[in-house]
């Protein structure tokens, strides 16, 4: 069983999808954390909050597990990491816009199509863009 775990994590894209999950879980306890702990008043400020953490940890996580030993400084990764984050979300709103908005299908599946094309640019953009070697 450890052997079979340990060759599933020689591969890239297991490791990114570990890693985007972990993300997740961290965004959401934060988002949760905020709400019923913190007592954080509004859901969209308790959102930005955890947004941040859990890209912060994507970014931890890309770094060292999905696509260790890039040679640039961590500042550098960082600035490029957001800035691809940042061009996501406005491709995930434009595609969410067109289905949505222009061709009136219906959102959730539209949320889908941009969750799928986002998790493949993030890929390639990580690995080709931020963390090159």
């Amino acid at each position: 069983m450890a052997i079979a775990i340990s060759n599933l994590l020689r591969h890239q894209p297991v490791r990114y999808v570990i890693n985007g999950l972990a993300a997740t879980c961290v965004s959401y306890a934060v988002l949760n954390a905020c709400i019923h702990l913190a007592h954080v008043p509004s859901a969209g400020i308790a959102n930005f909050i955890a947004a941040v953490l859990g890209i912060t940890a994507s970014f931890l996580g890309s770094r060292y597990f999905v696509f260790p030993g890039g040679s640039e400084s961590a500042w550098h990764q960082l600035a490029r990491f957001w800035l691809l984050y940042a061009v996501l979300a406005l491709m995930q709103a434009a595609v969410l816009f067109a289905w949505t908005d222009l061709a009136h299908y219906d959102y959730r599946v539209g949320f889908l199509i941009g969750t799928l094309l986002q998790m493949v640019c993030s890929y390639f953009g990580g690995k080709h863009w931020v963390f090159k070697r």
